[in-house]
């Protein structure tokens, strides 16, 4: 069963999804919204602390827990979310060194960028699995699946001056 909840938050409407075992997804406007056909609205225990952890950080505070994530991808995709984990409020990574820590971790020489931007980019939980903390090399700002604006927004609200980034063209 899915359980779904509509968050407000200064950036738009969110829809968290969960099942028994934690959050499932976390939507922004402006990325497309899936439910399964079985769902439910209702407050499980996992998007009661989902709420918290949006309501600290939209207060412009830190969270300082995870809230019970049910995160279901590829093990590369596991590997890669696991380090998006963390990173810390407020800091930036490109792709490039986080392919340089899974490269490293694996006891290889190299790892490619671009696959680490497509485990990335099919994060379910951004915001508390913090895809938006991502930048291409020279502080390109690069693809975000919700929109470069919601990925702006999050990084000013994590108290980043966003003159000091490439937009894309």
């Amino acid at each position: 069963m899915q359980y779904i909840h509509y968050y407000e938050s200064p950036i738009g409407q969110i829809l968290l999804t969960a099942d028994e075992q934690g959050l499932t997804d976390l939507m922004l406007q402006g990325e497309p919204w899936t439910l399964a056909a079985d769902h439910s609205e209702k407050a499980t225990p996992a998007i009661i602390e989902s709420v918290q952890w949006l309501d600290i950080y939209f207060s412009g505070n830190i969270p300082d827990f995870t809230p019970p994530l049910h995160l279901t991808g590829s093990p590369f995709q596991m590997e890669v979310w696991e380090l998006l984990l963390k990173i810390p409020y407020g800091s930036i990574t490109t792709y490039g060194d986080l392919a340089k820590q899974i490269a490293q971790q694996r006891g290889i020489s190299r790892m490619s960028a671009q696959a680490v931007g497509g485990a990335v980019g099919s994060n379910p939980v951004s915001i508390i699995v913090p895809c938006h903390r991502i930048v291409g090399t020279n502080g390109n700002l690069t693809g975000f699946a919700s929109g470069l604006d919601n990925k702006i927004a999050l990084l000013k609200q994590e108290g980043h001056d966003i003159s000091k980034f490439s937009m894309p063209r």
